[in-house]
């Protein structure tokens, strides 16, 4: 089977303190810690991923762009995003004002990428959630046409297939629509 390297730059982005950091460093390195440093600007991350496709192995290098979620940043955040081919929106589920700002993070990778492809994360799925925060996430994935996952950086609950399912819409460019959203949780 023939292999073919391809370079794929994927943001994450979304307020500060919703755990892009740690969902980075969880799906690179398998790894958690507790304490609390803001990003200044944006980290850079790489994951390399073997992805079986029907003709070859495609050897895929995740560049993880990991945005600052401060308000400071938001007037550069554009320039950072330019180039994307995917992005990952975190929320907070514990923090109800951070998932009210799903449409201006989601307005404006499309207004940069808009062939980027989105997921939801919902992040902070160990602790509780409210099944109307769950419910405003689910509406929202749908109404944008993208899917969603629970996640948890802090036990790894759905990281993986987060990121795998990223890759796998970068690679392909499939396309979703709003009949066609999918949720995935415990």
């Amino acid at each position: 089977m023939n292999s073919l390297a391809v370079n794929k730059k994927v943001c994450l982005m979304g307020d500060f303190g919703v755990g892009k950091t740690s969902l980075v460093r969880r799906f690179v390195y398998d790894r958690f810690e507790d304490k609390y440093l803001s990003t200044i600007g944006v980290k850079v991350s790489r994951k390399m991923l073997m992805v079986p496709q029907k003709e070859h192995i495609t050897e895929l290098n995740l560049l993880l762009w990991d945005l600052a979620g401060s308000e400071e940043f938001s007037a550069v955040r554009a320039n950072y995003m330019r180039g994307c081919a995917g992005a990952v929106v975190v929320v907070d589920i514990t923090r109800y004002e951070t998932v009210t700002t799903l449409r201006r993070y989601l307005h404006g990778l499309y207004t940069v990428a808009p062939n980027a492809k989105a997921i939801l994360a919902a992040n902070k799925f160990d602790l509780t959630v409210s099944e109307e925060t769950e419910g405003l996430i689910a509406t929202l994935g749908e109404q944008w046409g993208v899917p969603h996952y629970f996640t948890s950086a802090k036990t790894g609950e759905n990281v993986e297939a987060l990121f795998r399912h990223m890759a796998m819409l970068v690679l392909t460019g499939r396309e979703k629509g709003p009949n066609d959203v999918e949720t995935f949780h415990r």
